[in-house]
């Protein structure tokens, strides 16, 4: 039976983790002043905060105006009561040790607050604390949202082609690799495939981020989730549902929800410790004060139930992860897909990065770089023959030379193409050739010379023969992509070492850096040995990334602290990878690193801003300065500024160079 993208997703999550250890942290994705609720908290807290308004407003008796403070403190706190108890104890149990959380905190001092006959001031603190949690519920959903919209433009339905030629509406879910589908004008394409019929131009941003249409016609790949612009074409089905670019998308999309960065992993994992600590510390508090500073048993029961308040962990446990969520967020929206939290925070730590070179920092096609001709009176001559010849070729040198001679004359002429020998055509009576050096007996000096000065520049050079005799010559390469020199200054700008590895030869990979102020290269590498450099790589500068996009590459994307593929790389490179970068554009790495630059000093800005709030509140509450009203306001204000602070980083980044 055919698995569901839900349960790949477990399944890929599963050996992701069991084969990529270097960083992945899998707890949930909440702060622990952060849950999901439904409606009946929301309308409890409506009732509280009436029954609190009420009673402050209407000249009550005492007991009366307490018992309905009391009540509004348990409608309006009703989650967060249950929330405190409830994971106290389910976390305590699978601790095998007391782990309170931060809402016993909160709970504790409410009652303390009801118990000295202050209820107004603990129905005040539950009604804040319980609020202020729906506005971070809020805040931390919208990250989660910006993400997840992608779900919604997932297609369920395509028009299967029956065997009589009808189409009939079925589930995409339902589809067999080879079925035959319609798409109609406006439709979103349901599935990876191929066109076998027709022509349309695509709207592919939901899978490149690319804003222009791109024509499609016989013969192109086309992608589930894409939207069909104004043609009518036929296609026919290439992968699975649960295997199509979109499906990994969202696979990804998974991840990065279920993976938090390492600072909120720590904060989490130290959370439970400094509750303990400040439960612990509140008595103490209440007794000095008592028996030592002679402030009485109310005040000392007071100021003990303030600080319980104002040492609450909340803003703390709130300083990275809905930065975290909004990093990723404004990522996925710019063609950066990251599969968790911890490696969008590491990669502002990153010391070196290592790129493949075909397709990663080169655009992975050929072109055509320089022409020579011995005789320039027939060049244009010679130009039409090689192109006729060139036609009926299908290989990536041929596509470049005929992209680059595009106003060549086709001419009739029968061509063979013979394996090892090029390919050879008569004209006219004329007999040509086109091959390597090694199919000719002989190289004019001139032409050798030439050859020889762009070989080293690490160009591929074909001859051209007239009856046996060579008259010129085409030198091709992998030219660089247009975002990787801007790339590649920006890393040195900000001190990274940058390092080339490929399989091509030195001469090749020396020639690529030196277009694009590359720091090293590694040429001749075979790919079991990429792994083995990017090891080199971490002994010699530190934290590591590589980027590829070749099966080659599988093995140095796992060993690499982060991981990038392109995405228009290979399954299994975008499957190991942390991290893909869309169409293939390394200026979104350079957008992606700014982010995570962001994501640091907005992370740090918080965690010093939370505690510095708490010692001012203790200091204050220590010489009886502040009330319970006061300190609840200044420490739920302080998570609210650290979550709109962390909110920052949805909006787009102004970019440096």
């Amino acid at each position: 039976m055919r698995k569901t993208i839900n349960e790949k997703n477990k399944q890929h999550h599963c050996d992701h983790d069991h084969s990529h250890e270097h960083n992945h942290d899998h707890e949930h994705n909440h702060s622990s002043c952060g849950h999901n609720h439904g409606k009946l908290p929301v309308i409890l807290y409506v009732v509280g905060f009436v029954l609190f308004v009420g009673t402050l407003l209407l000249p009550l008796p005492t007991f009366l105006a307490n018992s309905l403070m009391f009540l509004a403190m348990l409608t309006a706190g009703y989650h967060v009561i249950l929330e405190g108890i409830g994971e106290t104890i389910t976390d305590s149990f699978k601790a095998k040790k007391l782990k309170p959380n931060v809402h016993v905190l909160m709970t504790l001092a409410a009652f303390g607050a009801a118990l000295i006959g202050d209820f107004d001031e603990g129905a005040l603190l539950i009604l804040i604390f319980a609020g202020a949690h729906f506005l971070e519920d809020y805040a931390e959903g919208k990250s989660k949202r910006e993400i997840t919209a992608l779900l919604k433009m997932n297609p369920t339905q395509a028009r299967l082609i029956k065997a009589n030629g009808d189409t009939e509406l079925v589930e995409v879910a339902s589809l067999q690799i080879g079925d035959q589908l319609q798409v109609l004008p406006g439709d979103q394409v349901p599935t990876d495939g191929v066109i076998v019929s027709g022509a349309s131009t695509l709207n592919e941003s939901s899978i490149n981020g690319e804003s222009m249409p791109q024509e499609k016609t016989i013969g192109a790949e086309v992608f589930g989730s894409t939207i069909n612009g104004t043609g009518t074409f036929t296609m026919e089905v290439t992968k699975d549902s649960s295997e199509t670019v979109f499906a990994k998308i969202l696979q990804l999309v998974n991840q990065s929800q279920q993976n938090l960065s390492k600072t909120a992993t720590k904060i989490k994992k130290i959370e439970p410790y400094y509750v303990n600590t400040v439960l612990a510390i509140v008595p103490l508090f209440i007794l000095l004060g008592i028996f030592i500073f002679q402030w009485g048993a109310y005040t000392s029961f007071y100021r003990g139930m303030v600080l319980m308040i104002s040492a609450s962990p909340c803003a703390l446990a709130a300083s990275a992860i809905p930065a975290t969520l909004s990093g990723i967020s404004n990522l996925a929206k710019r063609g950066v897909l990251f599969k968790g939290g911890s490696y969008l925070a590491n990669l502002s730590e990153i010391k070196a990065i290592a790129f493949d070179k075909t397709g990663t920092l080169t655009k992975g096609n050929p072109s055509v770089t320089d022409v020579y001709f011995m005789d320039e009176q027939k060049q244009s001559e010679w130009i039409n023959v090689i192109v006729s010849m060139e036609k009926s070729a299908n290989h990536p040198l041929a596509k470049a030379i005929l992209n680059h001679f595009t106003t060549a004359t086709e001419l009739p002429i029968a061509v063979e193409n013979k394996i090892g020998h090029g390919l050879i055509a008569t004209y006219q009576e004329q007999t040509y050739q086109i091959g390597k050096a090694d199919l000719f007996n002989h190289l004019p000096e001139t032409i050798e010379e030439q050859a020889n000065r762009l070989k080293d520049q690490g160009k591929n050079v074909v001859y051209f023969s007239e009856n046996k005799q060579v008259v010129g010559f085409i030198a091709m390469m992998d030219l660089p992509q247009e975002s990787a020199k801007t790339t590649i200054a920006y890393l040195k700008e900000q001190g990274i070492k940058t390092v080339m590895i490929t399989g091509d030869a030195q001469a090749t990979g020396q020639a690529v850096a030196q277009m694009i102020g590359l720091d090293e290269v590694k040429g001749n590498v075979l790919p079991e040995n990429k792994s083995q450099l990017i090891t080199e790589l971490q002994a010699k500068y530190g934290t590591t990334v590589m980027v590829g996009d070749g099966i080659n590459d599988a093995p140095a994307l796992v060993k690499a602290d982060i991981g990038f593929a392109m995405g228009d790389g290979t399954d299994v490179a975008i499957d190991v990878a942390d991290a893909v970068i869309m169409k293939n554009d390394l200026t979104r790495f350079k957008y992606a690193h700014q982010v995570a630059k962001k994501l640091d000093r907005i992370v740090w800005q918080n965690i010093i801003f939370s505690m510095g709030v708490v010692l001012l509140l203790v200091f204050l509450n220590f010489f009886g300065k502040i009330d319970i009203g006061l300190g609840v306001i200044a420490h739920e204000g302080s998570t609210l500024v650290v979550i709109l602070n962390g909110l920052r980083l949805l909006a787009p980044i102004k970019e440096s160079l």
